[in-house]
Order: structure tokens, then sequence, then C-alpha cells
């Protein structure tokens, strides 16, 4: 009966043993059949995340595409922008100086021609010219100075100076700035002397309206040389290369940095600055 039983329990284990293989079969049978569903769902994930990521860099393209297309839109904006007040203050210059040039050469032959009458026996009055070319040196040298003492003085340290001129230290909106209000309060002594001495047929006449005349051409040059060569309101052309040109303009924008207290006042001269001050700029100019 014990010998039944332990061949029988012999048997099964045989027959157990002898079935794993076919299970063992069975499994990797089913492993392979479910293979290639596998592969296609990796497959298709892979393709769904390289569509992903391809769409979110097409996204990112374009985003970047459209803010730079933005930012040219807004420079080429501010490029026309900055064009056209060019031109506008360039039409004004041209306009003011053409008219005040014109003017001041009708003026300068009518006060030398027109005064020695009719008599063609009059001697030409020499000294009065003279007087008069040595008053138009002067004058603008002269306006170089009050323009330095002026710039400080009134411009930057008188309160009500200021108010004007800081729009000059500003970034401009527009063609034309309060600071321009100064170039009209100059011309008018300019256009006193010059009608004074248009009108006064006497040497005293004659030095007055020479020192018109200085002033007036002083203003030209300044408006040339400052709003057009050193702030860029208008083109120059190739004078800008000139050496004195560039030392002239780097003197300005040393006075705009503010780094040595405001130093240089003068702009035709160079940095017109004291000992120290000069120590202290060194040989940035």
């Amino acid at each position: 009966m014990v010998a039944t039983n332990a061949l029988s329990c012999s048997s099964r284990r045989g027959l157990l043993a002898a079935s794993k293989p076919h299970v063992s079969v069975l499994k990797n049978g089913c492993r392979l059949a479910l293979l290639p569903g596998r592969i296609t769902q990796l497959r298709a994930a892979a393709d769904e995340s390289v569509q992903q990521d391809a769409a979110s860099q097409i996204a990112q393209n374009a985003q970047e595409l459209a803010q730079s297309f933005e930012l040219a839109q807004k420079s080429a904006s501010r490029r026309l922008q900055r064009r056209r007040q060019q031109l506008t203050y360039q039409a004004s210059a041209i306009a003011a100086t053409s008219g005040v040039g014109a003017l001041a050469i009708l003026a300068t032959y009518y006060k030398f021609v027109y005064h020695m009458g009719s008599s063609t026996d009059a001697a030409f009055p020499w000294a009065d010219m003279c007087g008069t070319l040595a008053l138009v040196f002067g004058g603008a040298v002269g306006m170089e100075m009050w323009a330095r003492w002026a710039h400080k003085a009134l411009w930057h340290d008188f309160a009500p100076g200021w108010a004007l001129h800081k729009s000059h230290h500003e970034t401009r909106i527009g063609p034309f700035e309060a600071n321009d209000v100064y170039a009209i309060i100059n011309a008018v002594p300019a256009i006193a002397l010059c009608l004074y001495g248009f009108l006064t047929p006497t040497m005293t006449g004659s030095l007055c309206f020479g020192a018109g005349l200085g002033i007036t051409l002083f203003g030209i040059a300044y408006m040339f040389v400052h709003d057009g060569l050193v702030h860029k309101r208008f083109p120059t052309g190739p004078i800008a290369e000139l050496p004195y040109m560039k030392r002239v303009t780097v003197a300005h924008k040393l006075h705009h940095a503010e780094k040595y207290k405001g130093v240089p006042w003068g702009l035709f001269l160079g940095p017109q600055v004291s000992l120290p001050e000069r120590y202290l700029i060194g040989n940035l100019l």
C-alpha cells in the first residue's frame, strides 16, 4: 500500500516535470505572439513623441520668428521716424541758413555800396570794412566764450535756464526740442546789432554790424557742428572724419556723459577747463 502511494507520487512528479517544458514553450510562444503588437505600440509612441517634439519645435520657431519680425518692424519704424525727423530738421536748418546767409550778404553789400551814395568820387570806406571784418571774427570768438559761460551758469546752474536746456539731455521726441529756443534768443542781439549797424553809416555802426555778423556766423556753425555733427540731427557728410571735428565731437559727448561735473562747457575751442579738471580728463580728448 505504501509502495503504491509512493509510486503514485512519483508518477505525478514525473508528469509535472514532463509538463514544465510545455508550459515554458507556451509562455514563450505567447510572448512571441504579443511581440509584434508591442513593437507596434512602441513605434506609435515613438512617432507620437517625435511628432510632439517636432510640433513643439515648430511652435517655438514660429514664436521666435514672430518676435524677430516684430522687432524688425519696430526697428524699421524707429529708423523711418528718425529719418523723417532728420529731414525735417535738415530742411529747417537749410532754410534758416540760406535765408540768414542771403540776408547777411545783401546787407553787407548795401552797407558798403549803398551808403557811399550815388557819387562815383566817394572813397570806399576801407576803415569801416576792416572794422567790420575784425568784429566778425571777434563776435564769433566772443560767442564761443559767452556760450561757454552761459552753458554752465545759465543753462545748467540756473533753474529757469535748465528748465529749457534739460530737454537737450533727455531723449528727444520729434525733430525739435525746447532747448532750440536758445537759438532764437541768441538771434535777437545779432539782428539788433546788424540792423543798427546797417542803418548807421559810421565806424560805430560798422563795428556793430560786424559783431552781429559774427554772432550770426557762430550760430550757423554751432547748428551745423553741434546739432548735425555731434548729435546727428541731420547728416553732415565727410566733414565728420576731420580730426578736429572728431575732437570736438568727443569733447561734447564727454560733457553729456557728466563724468567730470559737466566739463567741457565750450564747443569749438575744445576742453576749456581748469588745470585740475584737465588733469582729470587726461588724454580722453
